[in-house]
């Protein structure tokens, strides 16, 4: 399947970059990665990236805005995410021909292109891997972005998932110019007020009998605070890790725009994938999450993972 997609950006003019919404960094860092890497080998073609964007992570660079007609003789390729409801802009159906790049443990309901290795820490990872193996042109910029999609999909490479293999791709990156200051300033500098905010956040996590962690954020944390739903579902379940007495640790946090509970999943040894599962979402086997209607069903998996803790014993 790899020759496959490479035979096809090769003969497309046009190539239209998505990936999943409310994007981390290594789906926006995958996404231009490779955006950048088949312009810069194939400078005559037409290449674009599309979705949403979180200020977050706005200092790696903007999207396109481009017409729906753009979509008629296009590949369009889908980055770290292999699900329909996930995809950030639904324009991808207009394509003539669409692939996936995924290394999330979920199957795909886009299309039977996929490629997908969940061994890989980071679909950036992947994705370095297969341009250097095409002998593709990375320039400064597209290793910085895949860099970055390296480092925080790996925790800074502390996550089980993180191989000699993804240190060797990442050493390459650096070597070829990735700028890692550029990356490691832009995510782990943080203004006063944004570290207080976790240490409010931190002070207000409650515990189940057997160590789960979690923390459940209302409608009224967005009056409260101001602040973008990314910064406190994705953000803030960091507060909770590093705990010795907490083994897996979860955030919900309610999503007004579709009236849902949306859940991050962490764990420091065992696999959490498979309850993900079980409420319709997905991941890795450390790293996961599910959307939820309620926070009454939040606590249903709150329950599974103390039990599974309880089991484990």
């Amino acid at each position: 399947m790899i020759q496959k997609l490479f035979k096809k950006i090769k003969e497309y003019n046009t190539i239209i970059i998505h990936r999943h919404t409310r994007p981390d960094l290594d789906a926006l860092g995958s996404q231009r990665g490779l955006a950048l890497a088949i312009k810069e080998t194939y400078p005559k073609k037409n290449i674009y990236m599309v979705g949403d964007m979180s200020s977050r992570y706005a200092f790696l660079g903007e999207m396109d805005e481009i017409e729906d007609s753009i979509y008629q003789d296009a590949l369009v390729i889908i980055c770290d995410v292999a699900v329909q409801a996930l995809v950030s802009d639904t324009r991808y159906t207009l394509a003539k021909e669409v692939f996936v790049i995924d290394h999330h443990k979920n199957p795909s309901d886009i299309t039977d292109h996929v490629i997908c290795d969940p061994t890989k820490v980071a679909c950036a990872e992947l994705i370095t891997e297969m341009l250097l193996e095409e002998k593709f042109k990375l320039s400064k910029e597209a290793a910085t972005a895949l860099f970055g999609g390296i480092v925080t999909d790996s925790g800074r490479f502390q996550y089980g998932e993180t191989t000699g293999k993804t240190l060797a791709i990442a050493g390459k990156l650096l070597d070829l110019g990735a700028d890692k200051e550029f990356i490691y300033k832009n995510l782990y500098t943080e203004s006063l007020k944004d570290r207080q905010l976790k240490n409010w956040f931190a002070a207000r996590f409650e515990t189940t009998k057997h160590g789960v962690a979690y923390l459940k954020n209302g409608a009224e944390i967005f009056d409260q605070f101001d602040v973008d739903f990314f910064t406190v579902s994705r953000g803030m379940v960091g507060v909770m890790a590093g705990i010795k007495e907490i083994p897996i640790w979860c955030n919900f946090t309610y999503d007004s725009a579709n009236n849902k509970v949306v859940g991050e999943f962490r764990s420091r040894e065992l696999s959490i994938v498979h309850i993900a599962k079980k409420y319709g979402g997905g991941g890795h086997d450390l790293a996961c999450g599910a959307t939820v209607e309620s926070f009454e069903e939040a606590d249903l998996v709150i329950q599974d993972f103390d039990r599974l803790l309880m089991e484990s014993c």
